[in-house]
């Protein structure tokens, strides 16, 4: 498979808005600032505290995952082209439920944002932060124990990664953590410099939640399209005039999602 810059920017793109991560942050932020109204240097410190950790967090998790496909290839002759498939269906039921997110927004959703059950615990996680090594804290337990609403894009993109080996993969892991953590380091830095309020920051968010979710669900279904296209060749059973392989799969998946979303969004 042809490994792209375009791909994996656009994955990265995809995890940097996701509304789970911004939303802890601004939080932790409001909560930082309760604490400490005057000290925006600490303010500052936290945020980058709070990015830093997400990152090597992050980017731990992401060289295990890599590790683990590359072995599995390596071990297992022959599957390399069914995991490519495989995810090209889980990227493409990914996208299509953000999009529905989109049409139909319902908050909470699974590998989108932050389960509702859970908001009130990690809410009040957050309020207790008032240090810098506290910000850090968070931003491991962010990262450790909020991964299912975070983990989609960073998933495909080690699917993509995985035949280069955890060496060759590094580089590309950087960059893609790197435009991840972009948006909080703006966030943090902007609140420093006057130009934001934590609070505008997260009406902000709120107001155009609808919108991240389309971004993210064109990204997703348009990489699980790619991937499809590539792993058309290894899962192949001629059917007459059509020719069942995951891309075709992966169009017929598209309609069909979005048909039992609005079934069941009617049952509710």
């Amino acid at each position: 498979m042809e490994l792209t810059i375009p791909a994996i920017v656009s994955l990265a793109a995809v995890d940097a808005i996701n509304p789970c991560a911004l939303a802890v942050l601004t939080l932790m932020l409001i909560a930082f600032l309760t604490h400490n109204p005057k000290e925006k240097i600490k303010a500052l410190l936290a945020g980058l505290s709070f990015t830093l950790a997400v990152y090597i967090i992050y980017l731990l998790y992401a060289i295990v995952l890599i590790y683990v496909l590359h072995a599995s290839t390596e071990i297992f002759g022959g599957i390399e082209g069914w995991v490519y498939g495989g995810f090209s269906l889980f990227a493409i039921a990914l996208g299509c439920f953000n999009i529905k997110d989109f049409i139909w927004y319902k908050p909470g959703g699974l590998l989108r944002e932050m389960p509702m059950s859970w908001r009130p615990k990690v809410k009040k996680i957050l309020s207790g932060v008032a240090s810098v090594k506290g910000a850090f804290g968070v931003g491991v337990f962010v990262t450790l124990f909020l991964l299912p609403c975070t983990m989609g894009p960073l998933v495909t993109a080690c699917v993509l990664l995985m035949k280069l080996g955890v060496l060759n993969a590094l580089p590309w892991l950087l960059l893609y953590n790197m435009i991840f953590v972009s948006p909080m380091l703006a966030i943090t830095f902007g609140i420093y410099g006057g130009l934001l309020l934590v609070e505008n920051v997260s009406e902000w968010k709120e107001r155009n939640i609808k919108y991240l979710h389309l971004i993210a669900g064109l990204i997703m279904v348009g990489i699980g399209i790619y991937l499809a296209w590539e792993a058309e060749n290894i899962f192949s059973i001629p059917l007459g005039i059509f020719e069942l392989n995951f891309l075709n799969l992966g169009i017929i998946e598209i309609p069909l999602l979005f048909l039992i979303i609005y079934l069941l969004s009617r049952k509710s």
